[in-house]
């Protein structure tokens, strides 16, 4: 039996690799280190299917590596600890170098099984390769972070799309006896998003739908919606049905509908999805949709993110979903994302702004003499400790990025911004 297209087309040398030019291509970081030998530990940060096992298996049998792998889904410390003594001996007797260990989904290691690679990693008894779609600061113990390079892998983009495509329609061993005709493809890149074996999964799916009927086989908008339509599958960690759920959840927690966030949410969890990516999102959440007008719903979500990742599953559906009830039934504000957007689209519109000298330290006699920090009013000097002076550089004067929203946290700010600056904050 034949395995499924994207294993098949799966490369086996660099050559017939697709994408992550800025990192394997002519003089980049990894054709370097490829070129020279000298392979330190990494790992490679990128959404599903973009190529992150793939580029280490081609890396290993390009330098005649001995290669192991590990899936932190399904090891232990005890696997670890076998690997590291296999590599061990093999090390010993290998002229090509230290054997290479590949950990796919390593953020779902826990810091015990992290601690058990550190020393084999700083020792160079193996070369670690690192697999997450999961950002590593978050993820990866700061210790083994230390000891590795992380690369950030992107998602393809429609050229690279394209050359999969061809070269699965003319070299697949089954694809290249059968007549497709490709009419049009913008269906099948959207719904690949970027990922090449959904890509390849999906044109399987459309070829295999078309067997036995009159050829050519259509590729075509129409018929890869309706196969996808007959074929959708279940909640997808990394697949299209994933983000479609995620953002029905934040939608929901917007929109302020406690039953409909603990409704997605539970769907989340019961198709396996990290509760560490679902705590991220209410930290998010807490900051950008409800913001000012509850900032203790931030203090809350990040409380929730520190207790889901001390007690783990199942225990921590619980404080998830206090946490997106509460969020849920918050009232709601952007002005503090609506701030920092503004502010940020200002600071890059003008990056020559100076400082005006009287906001400047004069830690020098001869600073003191040019006017640093001369006319500067110390708040706590004044009635109510507020001083009026202008704080923005002068062709930024009188400009408002907050923007203070209509409930009972803010309206107390308004106040008190009002009071202070009445030529800014109109009652």
């Amino acid at each position: 039996m034949l395995p499924p297209l994207p294993e098949r087309m799966r490369p086996q040398k660099l050559s017939d690799y697709v994408g992550q030019q800025h990192l394997v291509g002519p003089g980049c970081i990894l054709r370097t280190m490829m070129d020279s030998g000298a392979l330190s530990s990494f790992i490679l940060w990128g959404p599903p299917g973009v190529g992150k096992t793939t580029l280490a298996r081609i890396i290993a049998n390009t330098l005649d590596r001995e290669f192991y792998t590990l899936s932190a889904v399904s090891s232990g410390v005890k696997d670890v600890r076998d690997v590291i003594d296999a590599a061990k001996g093999r090390s010993l007797f290998s002229a090509a170098g230290a054997p290479i260990l590949f950990i796919d989904e390593i953020h779902r290691f826990n810091k015990a099984q992290q601690d058990a690679l550190l020393g084999a990693v700083e020792a160079g008894t193996v070369v670690l390769i690192g697999a997450t779609t999961e950002n590593p600061s978050f993820e990866v113990i700061t210790p083994l972070l230390s000891r590795c390079q992380v690369f950030v892998l992107k998602s393809l983009e429609v050229q690279d799309l394209q050359q999969l495509l061809d070269r699965a329609l003319t070299e697949d061993v089954v694809l290249k006896e059968r007549k497709i005709e490709v009419r049009e493809t913008d269906a099948l890149f959207r719904h690949s998003g970027g990922d090449a074996r959904k890509l390849l999964n999906i044109l399987e799916i459309v070829v295999d739908a078309q067997l036995g009927k009159t050829e050519p086989a259509v590729i075509d908008n129409r018929t890869v919606t309706e196969c996808l339509q007959e074929n959708v599958a279940i909640y997808d960690k990394g697949g299209e049905m994933h983000y479609d759920i995620i953002s029905a959840f934040i939608k929901s927690v917007r929109g302020s509908d406690p039953n409909a966030a603990v409704y997605w949410m539970a769907r989340m969890l019961d198709g396996g999805e990290d509760p560490l990516f679902i705590a991220r999102r209410l930290c998010i959440l807490a900051a950008e949709d409800i913001g000012l007008a509850n900032p203790n719903a931030l203090l809350l979500a990040d409380a929730t993110f520190r207790i889901v990742h001390a007690i783990g599953m199942p225990e921590a559906r619980i404080p998830l979903s206090e946490c997106a009830i509460y969020l849920a039934s918050s009232p709601k504000s952007n002005s503090a994302y609506m701030a920092i957007a503004a502010a940020l689209e200002a600071a890059k519109a003008d990056q020559t702004a100076a400082v005006p000298l009287y906001l400047r330290n004069a830690p020098t006699k001869l600073m003191e003499d040019l006017g640093y920090a001369d006319g500067y009013k110390y708040a706590h000097d004044y009635p109510g400790h507020f001083a009026d002076l202008e704080f923005l550089p002068p062709q930024f004067s009188g400009t408002t990025f907050y923007d203070p929203q209509p409930n009972a946290q803010e309206d107390r700010l308004k106040a008190y911004l009002t009071a202070c600056w009445p030529k800014y904050y109109k009652k």
